[in-house]
């Protein structure tokens, strides 16, 4: 395993010819090894474009992003690309490779000897929550959720310390998309690498992200900051603005009902609607308004019970916070 890079980004400006602003302009901010970068804003904030500049697509005017200390600069663009992984929304994958070909682009132009190239394709495929038999399919074959499954397999397949995702779930519909938000987690969890992500959705963002890059028009940085303080902390009415008025309800994401003092089982109607400790607050508040319910009985992993959520207590804690 390569384990994670630490990325940083130290004054970095791209201008393009005939634009009166810069696409990037003097951006600073440093990616904590292991740790998953939300970039995110309006359209023309140079959300894609800082992204690409880490692997060089896109090459920048003035600073310098390195990773692991060292300058992207100084390493060879082809062997930059081969070792960092690269998602992007429409996927990309070969149509005429089978699903197993499409993982192993990488390792094989590596030069991996083959066993070992057979071996980390089924590994990754595994890991994804694919058959091993999905390997002898092609692209056409699969639905969007599955062929975005691959996608990842395939970025991850040369064990990069670091990967580039550029909307990867945006194309989905919203049932796949959850799916894949919890899918990715759970990977990362595993697999621990350091993610650069782009997303226009402010609840992505603050779903997924450890930190977020809120940038402006003009690919200004208004504030970087894990997704709790943002929200708690907006840096000026920009920010407010782009997070939203229900930035306190946004909060209620990121606390799970295992992590809160809940209120103890006693007398609980038997048809009370139930949620795994796992839930967010926000998400059970949900669930208690569409089902017309108060309290919620929030259960172990086992489905038995283990306290109970009221409104009130939502309440408090949302004041708490």
């Amino acid at each position: 395993m390569q384990g994670a890079a630490e990325i940083v980004f130290d004054h970095v400006t791209k201008r393009y010819e005939g634009r009166e602003e810069p696409a990037v302009w003097d951006l600073s901010l440093t990616v904590p090894a292991g740790e998953i970068c939300i970039l995110v804003g309006p359209s023309g904030a140079g959300k894609t474009t800082a992204m690409k500049m880490v692997n060089r697509l896109i090459e920048f005017d003035d600073g310098d992003i390195t990773i692991d200390g060292t300058s992207v600069r100084d390493h060879d663009a082809t062997e930059l690309r081969r070792g960092i992984g690269y998602v992007i929304q429409q996927v990309g994958l070969f149509p005429h490779m089978t699903i197993a070909d499409n993982v192993a682009t990488v390792p094989r132009l590596l030069g991996w000897p083959k066993a070992r190239v057979e071996e980390r394709t089924g590994e990754l495929l595994e890991l994804v929550g694919l058959e091993t038999e999905y390997g002898d399919r092609y692209p056409a074959e699969l639905s969007g959720g599955q062929r975005q499954r691959v996608g990842l397999a395939r970025a991850l397949a040369a064990d990069p310390p670091l990967m580039l995702m550029d909307e990867p779930f945006g194309a989905l519909d919203p049932i796949t998309r959850d799916r894949l938000q919890l899918e990715f987690l759970r990977l990362h969890e595993e697999v621990r690498k350091t993610v650069i992500f782009v997303t226009h959705d402010i609840d992505e963002a603050i779903k997924l992200g450890d930190r977020i890059a809120i940038l402006r028009e003009g690919g200004v940085l208004a504030q970087y900051d894990t997704p709790d303080r943002i929200l708690a902390h907006p840096a000026d009415d920009f920010v407010a603005r782009f997070v939203g008025a229900d930035r306190g309800l946004k909060r209620l994401a990121l606390r799970r009902l295992d992590e809160i003092e809940l209120e103890p089982v006693d007398g609980v109607p038997p048809d009370a609607p139930r949620a795994p400790g796992s839930t967010t607050l926000r998400d059970a508040l949900s669930l208690m308004m569409a089902e017309g319910a108060d309290p919620l009985v929030v259960v172990s992993a086992a489905g038995e019970p283990i306290g109970l959520l009221s409104v009130e207590r939502v309440g408090r804690v949302l004041s708490e916070l």
